[in-house]
């Protein structure tokens, strides 16, 4: 491998400082930094540097046995992103647990684009995943895999959300987060009202839904939304948009958020012909 390869003998370097203690670092916020964690994500990660969206790769940190294996990805990475390379031991004492994937990256996320920009420049053929109090990392990491998978154009959440840069999400997502476009800004009212002023018709996923989802018809531009875990989206919301419900056996009320906007997403990319 002919990229230089920088050792790390003490977990203290300043060099690798923003990778120290990155479950600590979770809690307290990175500003603009984010951790990719795992081969699947880095190579997401290297896509989104490439492409040149605001992602940036700051630092790369492997376990100095996976160096090798993993020689044709960080080709993809410009000269100027420095690799550090570590012992198992020294690698463990930085991450601050013991991190068998062996493969950490320091990234920066620049000029997020506002919810009202991001729908404005969406192509007039869009499928969109709105989201509105989702407070586990997990559920919004799962949304934004399922959304890659299924052709969506953009998700947008608003503030009652948790951050979907958060370390946990980004690797639930399996990178998606890192390539789909986003915005998370205001409150569900003003979310619905940007995407209803933009021609966008809105469908919320409910148990008490008015029609099956595959009653939803075809639409150049349709927008599902999802609400908290548990409560899910409230009356005040439904009744300004179209509701949908998803059939299932007696027994329980609901399905998880994500599993519910999986079904929901894969219907409506079929209609629409986009799977």
């Amino acid at each position: 491998m002919t990229r230089p390869l920088l050792r790390i003998d003490d977990p203290a370097d300043p060099r690798i400082a923003g990778l120290v203690s990155i479950k600590e670092r979770d809690l307290t916020g990175r500003q603009s930094r984010f951790i990719a964690e795992g081969t699947v994500v880095l190579r997401m990660l290297a896509a989104a540097h490439s492409a040149r969206r605001g992602i940036a790769a700051e630092a790369i940190l492997l376990l100095e046995s996976r160096v090798f294996g993993l020689a044709e990805l960080l080709a993809q990475f410009p000269p100027d992103v420095p690799l550090y390379v570590a012992t198992s031991a020294v690698f463990d004492a930085i991450a601050g647990f013991n991190m068998h994937r062996g493969v950490l990256a320091l990234g920066r996320r620049d000029a997020a684009p506002e919810q009202e920009a991001l729908i404005a420049g969406l192509p007039q053929s869009s499928l969109v995943l709105a989201a509105c109090g989702i407070s586990n990392h997990d559920n919004m990491g799962s949304l934004f895999r399922n959304a890659a998978a299924f052709g969506a154009d953009a998700v947008l959440m608003d503030m009652a959300s948790c951050d979907p840069m958060y370390r946990k999400a980004i690797r639930v997502s399996v990178g998606s987060v890192l390539t789909l476009p986003f915005a998370r800004e205001g409150g569900a009212a003003e979310l619905i009202g940007r995407l209803q002023a933009a021609d966008f018709v809105v469908w919320g996923l409910s148990p008490r839904g008015a029609v099956d989802i595959t009653a939803i018809p075809p639409a150049p531009r349709t927008a599902l939304l999802v609400g908290t875990e548990g409560e899910g989206l409230p009356e005040a919301i439904l009744s300004q948009i179209h509701t949908a419900r998803i059939r299932q056996r007696p027994g329980l009320d609901s399905l998880n958020v994500a599993m519910a906007a999986g079904i929901a997403l894969h219907q409506v990319a079929n209609i629409n012909g986009r799977i």
